[in-house]
């Protein structure tokens, strides 16, 4: 009689419980006191507010200017943050940025010969990350300040004492406003970013604003402007001989080039038919009719041959299509479909029914603010439709910023922040680009934190790399690991063949194609199970099972490669047990989860590895506080263990550490705490294995600081597989230790799973 099969183990949450806080150690010193504080940074005060006197009324709504404060490297936790300081000052918080800076003095912790930790003040010799604020205030107000902290006669109040914790402080300049580059056009398109937005209040900004170009005989189009979080991104057309002088606008955040749509570069990606070569299409409907997918892209024709499983439509208020952008969306839709098809055998039936919207026209190449009107069209049919699944394809032509995040990747943060939508976006075909300067980074929105951003495998086989055209990382911190994986994409010696019109065959590669297809997998999952795993689950698994390289590099290569084929995701082999968690976290609560080991004790070495993701809402205004969720695990492998005799839990272990972060770029403290996706292996010894735990911790902040007491619960995702090469009946164990909480999930369809993803 054949073996059954093992299925993934469901119901993981049923392990969870609430549990409390443990007892938190003291935080170091301020390397401050008061007096040196106060001597450092009046000087600055008095500097900021000179400078501010002298920016033009005109550039100053109702005398109201932003300044920047930096937070010493060591303080800028959200518990640290200088609320009572700016309130007490006059000062409100508008945004931040990440910095990098070298303290003037920095503590060191060392240890007394009676073992008593102890701090000391020590000068600083390397440049640390931190934040700098963006601070609103009357230009009377920081004057008033600055003259008050210049007095000595005069005692700051307990709230003031809080510039213990400032590092500097000082007016931007116009010129660092500006990242237009010298050797642009005179009248070139350009976006203005404004501290203008998330209340109504804000009005006065883009009032004066529009005053203050039409003063300067500068084109501001704010009909067409794009409001998201605490931003507001305005197309404008600049004479070169004002930037300098509209620069000065004191709510002014940046003012850069307009990037174009990227559509499909290089030119050497362009789908092109194989003469004479077709492939055999099934007639059946989709597996699952019902459940539809949307792509967003350039359209398919409507006596394609991909009709019978596709809907085209097009977006309000657009023009005519054109055939290059025709043939792409229809590639990009058949990527979906199929996979890479193989020409010898008939494809595979859809798993499901796609909506393709075409948001793009033969006017999107000559329109230099046509991502304005793009990004409306997407928002649009995602606010009127409910999809589980998404895919994008296109994009501003714009490598990702670590100082800044874009419009467009803010509008699908938010868009997705609630964790029922999986969509995968394609990381863009400038990874030959040069390195150095940021040319081969990832694309906007591909550093979304709520997406799967999919760069494009080298081959779908057994010897894999990054396609050299596939963008790399890293990510903006947080969302370090982008991309989140890669899938196959294709090359000129191993193209991606895709289902043209009339049945014809198409070859290419992209990451357009590599997108689509690792979004596939996912929606091949869902069928099988049918809803028991959300989107959110999904993306877990697909990182949790992705196929990593021995010599692994996360800026190439994200998390790894998915899986072309579904067994090995949705399946155990022997001695392995995969269970799925799905549940909500609650803001400053921990959640205690227990891994799924027999109550039995393991023999040999036991490999346990664990995926935690999780959705949020985020503030594009704040690029170094980006998500408005974190979480903190703490993994507890033995119940019997304690680090002291007054402990009430067991002793903590390293599991996600902060090595896969770190590597990628010199983060601030805490940044590895907001990571949207963790994932990571150990290996343990069976016998060092008792009832082991994760504790999971939920923070939650705004603006940079704590709002647990306001916070709304979070989705997470979790997969943890447990290895024993010793132990082939695993899964089965697992399952009776559990018997009342795991189960295997039962397949909803009859689905061949040995066929590619």
């Amino acid at each position: 009689m054949p073996e059954a099969p093992r299925f993934l183990i469901g119901y993981g949450e049923r392990l969870t419980e609430p549990v409390p806080p443990p007892l938190g150690g003291g935080a170091a010193p301020p390397p401050y006191d008061l007096h040196q504080a106060r001597d450092r940074l009046a000087p600055q005060f008095v500097q900021a507010s000179d400078v501010a006197l002298r920016i033009p009324a005109e550039a100053c709504p109702e005398d109201r200017v932003v300044s920047a404060m930096t937070l010493h490297p060591s303080f800028v936790a959200k518990s640290h943050f200088p609320a009572r300081l700016l309130r007490a000052a006059g000062f409100e918080s508008v945004g931040s940025r990440p910095r990098h800076v070298t303290p003037e003095l920095n503590m060191r912790r060392t240890s007394d010969p009676d073992g008593k930790l102890r701090y000391r003040a020590r000068p600083g010799t390397e440049s640390r990350a931190t934040t700098e604020l963006f601070l609103e205030s009357t230009r009377a107000d920081l004057n008033s300040w600055a003259r008050h902290l210049s007095d000595h006669s005069e005692e700051l109040t307990d709230e003031e004492e809080g510039i213990i914790v400032v590092e500097q402080y000082r007016m931007p300049s116009a010129g660092e406003r500006s990242r237009v580059p010298a050797t642009l056009p005179d009248e070139v398109p350009l976006e203005v970013v404004l501290h203008a937005a998330g209340r109504a209040a804000y009005g006065f900004v883009l009032d004066a604003f529009e005053a203050f170009a039409r003063l300067l005989g500068v084109d501001v189009d704010l009909d067409r402007r794009l409001t998201v979080g605490g931003l507001c991104f305005v197309p404008t057309t600049v004479p070169s001989g004002q930037l300098a002088s509209l620069a000065q606008f004191s709510f002014m955040r940046v003012l850069r080039p307009m990037p174009r749509l990227r559509f499909f570069e290089p030119i050497d990606t362009i789908p092109r038919a194989i003469e004479g070569v077709e492939i055999p299409l099934p007639e059946d409907p989709p597996v699952a009719p019902d459940l539809r997918v949307a792509v967003f892209d350039g359209g398919i024709r409507r006596n394609s041959s991909l009709g019978r499983w596709v809907t085209g439509r097009d977006a309000p208020d657009l023009g005519s299509p054109t055939d290059e952008y025709l043939d792409h969306g229809t590639s990009v839709t058949s990527a979906l479909l199929f996979g890479s098809v193989d020409p010898d055998s008939e494809a595979p039936v859809p798993y499901a029914h796609v909506d393709h919207y075409r948001v793009i026209d033969d006017k999107s190449h000559e329109d230099p603010y046509e991502l304005y009107d793009v990004i409306r069209r997407i928002d649009s049919v995602l606010n009127q439709n409910d999809y589980a699944f998404v895919n994008l394809s296109i994009g501003p032509s714009l490598p990702i910023e670590d100082d800044e995040v874009h419009s467009w990747t803010a509008f699908l943060d938010a868009q997705l922040a609630d964790g029922r939508t999986l969509a995968t976006v394609a990381v863009g075909n400038n990874g030959r680009l040069d390195r150095p300067s940021g040319n081969a980074r990832i694309q906007v929105p591909s550093d979304s934190v709520n997406a799967l951003s999919v760069g494009a495998a080298s081959s779908e086989h057994g010897a894999w790399d990054r396609a050299p055209y596939s963008a790399l990382g890293p990510g903006r911190a947080p969302g370090v690991v982008k991309p989140d994986v890669l899938a196959f994409g294709g090359t000129p010696a191993e193209p991606f063949l895709m289902v043209g019109d009339a049945a014809s065959v198409v070859a290419s590669h992209g990451t357009s194609f590599a997108s689509p297809s690792a979004l596939r997998a996912a929606v091949g999952v869902r069928i099988l199970f049918g809803d028991r795993l959300d989107p959110l689950a999904l993306k877990a698994l697909l990182i949790h099972t992705a196929q990593q390289r021995d010599s692994h590099d996360h800026q190439h290569h994200g998390w790894g490669r998915v899986r072309t084929e579904l067994e090995p995701i949705v399946m155990c082999g022997d001695g392995v047990a995969r269970v799925v968690y799905q549940g909500n976290l609650t803001p400053a609560k921990y959640l205690r989860a227990q891994l799924p080991v027999p109550s039995d004790e393991l023999d040999g070495m036991v490999k346990i590895t664990a995926t935690l993701a999780y959705a949020t809402a985020v503030e594009p205004e704040q690029p170094s506080n980006y998500t408005r969720s974190g979480v903190e695990v703490v993994f507890r492998p033995d119940k019997t263990k304690f680090s002291s005799p007054s402990s009430t839990n067991a002793k903590s272990a390293t599991f996600f550490g902060r090595h896969a972060f770190t590597s990628e770029m010199n983060l601030r403290s805490d940044a590895h705490k907001w990571e949207p996706v963790l994932h990571a292996t150990v290996r343990k010894r069976g016998s060092s294995l008792h009832s082991p735990v994760f504790d999971i911790h939920y923070n939650a902040r705004l603006g940079g600081r704590d709002s647990s007491s306001h916070a709304p619960k979070i989705r997470y995702a979790m997969v943890i597989t447990v290895e024993s090469k010793s132990t082939p009946d695993l899964y089965d164990r697992v399952l009776r230790t559990y018997a009342t909480q795991l189960e295997a999930l039962t397949p909803r369809i009859d689905m061949r799973l040995r066929v590619r993803a």
